[in-house]
């Protein structure tokens, strides 16, 4: 079974990461997008912040580098990230699209992308934000593949629109609390 790991934030996202990533491991045995909802310039000291943390690779996307397990890829602020077939491999494509639900990145995109992908198991992972972006995507994906949806608890995001969102949406997923969020993602991915 070919698993990947999805993660939508936006705001109080990088606050709420830093609780996330540095649980993730070689034991999970797949890749982990971010869309991390920023302004142009800042995913990248980000993503470096959270590198040093964590115990697996964290870094912002290249337009056209392969996916391999046990890495973290955040979208690049300014494009949205997307994710292309290759045969038995992928690649992170970066595209210029208009802004969707206001943002650039979008997750929306993002979790769209996975439908015509090889891996089986998607574990989308929403945290704190503004808005709804996700919802749509993992609706979509829900049709074509089999997925696994974590939300982050109302107590603990400094938003609740995104998470929110999924509720509302009526989409099947597991509210925890952010300190669990890690372990979770790594029992799914282990599971």
């Amino acid at each position: 079974m070919k698993k990947i790991v999805a993660i939508a934030c936006s705001t109080g996202g990088p606050r709420a990461l830093q609780k996330v990533v540095p649980y993730l491991n070689e034991q999970l045995h797949c890749p982990v997008l971010v869309v991390q909802h920023m302004p142009v310039g800042f995913t990248k000291s980000l993503a470096d912040r959270l590198n040093d943390q964590c115990p697996i690779p964290v870094k912002e996307s290249i337009n056209g580098e392969s996916i391999v397990d046990n890495t973290v890829y955040f979208a690049k602020a300014g494009t949205h990230l997307k994710v292309q077939r290759l045969g038995n491999m992928h690649k992170v494509v970066h595209s210029d699209e208009p802004d969707r639900e206001g943002v650039k990145p979008c997750a929306n995109y993002m979790y769209e992308s996975l439908a015509d992908s090889g891996y089986n198991e998607i574990i989308c992972v929403v945290l704190t934000g503004m808005g709804a972006d996700g919802s749509e995507g993992i609706k979509y994906l829900q049709q074509y593949k089999n997925t696994k949806v974590l939300i982050q608890d109302k107590e603990s995001c400094a938003v609740f629109g995104m998470p929110g969102s999924i509720l509302k949406n009526n989409i099947d997923c597991k509210i925890c609390k952010l300190e669990d969020i890690g372990k979770e993602i790594v029992k799914l991915a282990e599971g």
